[in-house]
């Protein structure tokens, strides 16, 4: 019997198949829109039949350029970093880039260490992230950078936010209009400037139907449990609370339960982030804020593609937040 050719299709085969020349090939599978989207279209149909993978290495020396980003984070969990690295791999993959992940762990050695290694492997650009709002130093490379969630201290550098305090306002103007009279606040650590922020823009949201002050405390369920205690001694009046993350609306909701209080009969309740993990397994589910992560990612790595072809876009940019209704206001 015969053995099958292991011979790799070359651009030549694929000119062959498709019925073009092999410039024209090299043209389409490099986004050339000067051609015709019939031609290109023709041209990646028959790089796929014949399984043709261009050569990488003779693309980064024709171009100058790797074809390669880097993802800087100190988000260990990946809790915040993987949603946005999945957005930002959706909008790289259309340029046939790829992403290297590097965890720092939030120690500033292996930080700079992981930059010397990503300018050293000649990555065309950095994205900088982690798992807190607060502003960051910048990184000093030679190399286009843009920060995601956790911007940096610089106006001037390129940084992509998520704009809690709209979020944290939607949802106090969703409990309005399903006629909640006194809305409660329950959030993370004062120390954290997500909860700030959420907890100035629900109590400004609420005005009159606020029932203050604002609980700090920590993003644990445990906290959310605790929290319902005070708030119902304090005040015993409240019919809805708002929570700072969906970990504690979870338990804020757990603790009413036990209590004998309808969610959301008796007191509806919100929370933040739409983390499937604790909104869908909450009871019940919540309604909640949603980052968009996934689209502040992908925001960013556009954002970072146009620095890297020489068009940047400085300053801070504030994303949407998306009000996501479920049970635990609407009812079933």
């Amino acid at each position: 019997m015969a053995s099958r050719s292991t011979r790799r299709p070359t651009i030549r085969d694929v000119a062959s198949v498709a019925g073009v020349s092999a410039s024209t090939v090299s043209k389409a599978l490099k986004g050339n829109y000067s051609l015709r989207d019939s031609t290109v279209e023709r041209v990646r149909q028959a790089a796929d039949e014949l399984g043709f993978i261009p050569d990488s290495r003779g693309r980064a020396l024709a171009s100058g350029r790797s074809f390669t980003v880097g993802l800087i984070t100190t988000d260990s969990s990946g809790r915040f970093s993987i949603p946005i690295m999945l957005g930002a791999e959706d909008a790289l993959s259309a340029g046939e880039m790829a992403l290297v992940l590097c965890d720092t762990r939030d120690d500033p050695l292996r930080e700079q260490h992981y930059l010397k290694a990503l300018v050293s492997l000649r990555v065309d650009g950095i994205i900088v992230t982690g798992r807190r709002v607060e502003p960051r130093e910048p990184i000093d490379v030679p190399i286009p950078v843009v920060y995601a969630f956790s911007p940096s201290t610089d106006p001037a550098d390129t940084s992509v936010v998520v704009d809690d305090h709209a979020g944290a306002a939607a949802a106090v103007r969703h409990l309005h209009t399903l006629s909640r009279k006194r809305i409660a606040h329950v959030t993370g650590p004062e120390s954290h400037l997500s909860a700030r922020v959420r907890a100035a823009a629900t109590q400004e949201a609420a005005s009159t139907t606020f029932a203050g002050p604002p609980l700090y405390g920590e993003w644990t369920e445990r906290w959310g449990r605790l929290a319902v205690d005070v708030l119902l001694r304090d005040h015993p009046e409240v019919d809805a609370i708002t929570c700072g993350s969906d970990q504690i609306a979870r338990g804020v909701c757990d603790r009413l339960r036990e209590l004998g209080r309808s969610v959301p009969g008796d007191i509806a309740v919100t929370g933040y982030d739409n983390w499937s993990v604790m909104a869908l397994a909450s009871r019940p589910p919540l309604t909640t804020v949603d980052m968009q992560l996934e689209e502040l990612g992908r925001r960013t790595a556009k954002l970072l593609l146009d620095a890297i072809a020489g068009s940047p876009r400085p300053g801070p940019q504030k994303l949407p937040t998306r009000l996501i209704t479920r049970e635990s206001t609407l009812g079933t």
